[in-house]
């Protein structure tokens, strides 16, 4: 139980986070990934906080965890980060600022975490079946 309520509120301070900082406007999002046109820096400051918390974050990680096994990058890998980025290029979501966005019921919002999740539905059916 006490996993769950720190999980919640971990989860529901992101969501702020994401909400507070643009990230779950796609215009904002877009703005920013628009480096020869119009862009928007202002999200710099976010990938700024991100990073140094990120880095804290790991120096946290390695010294109480150990180092994972898998080391190689393989072609799921890459496929599944280049998917991503188009997705987020195109869309202007990403999975967390999407779920975030849900709460204002836009059509966008709802489509895209549809689409999300039968992608995942879909792509845990290909792997299962490939595996068995």
């Amino acid at each position: 139980m006490k996993a769950n309520v720190s999980a919640l509120g971990a989860g529901t301070l992101f969501g702020i986070g994401l909400w507070l900082s643009g990230m779950a406007n796609p215009k904002k999002v877009l703005g920013f990934l628009d480096v020869a046109g119009n862009w928007d820096a202002s999200l710099l400051f976010v990938m700024g906080g991100a990073v140094a918390v990120t880095l804290l974050g790991f120096r946290v990680y390695k010294a109480r965890f150990p180092s994972p096994s898998l080391k190689h990058i393989d072609f799921p890998l890459v496929a599944g980060a280049a998917l991503f980025g188009i997705g987020w290029g195109i869309a202007g979501y990403c999975p967390g600022p999407a779920i975030t966005a849900l709460a204002t019921l836009s059509t966008e919002s709802i489509v895209f975490v549809s689409a999300m999740i039968a992608g995942g539905v879909i792509q845990g059916a290909i792997s299962k079946g490939g595996k068995e």
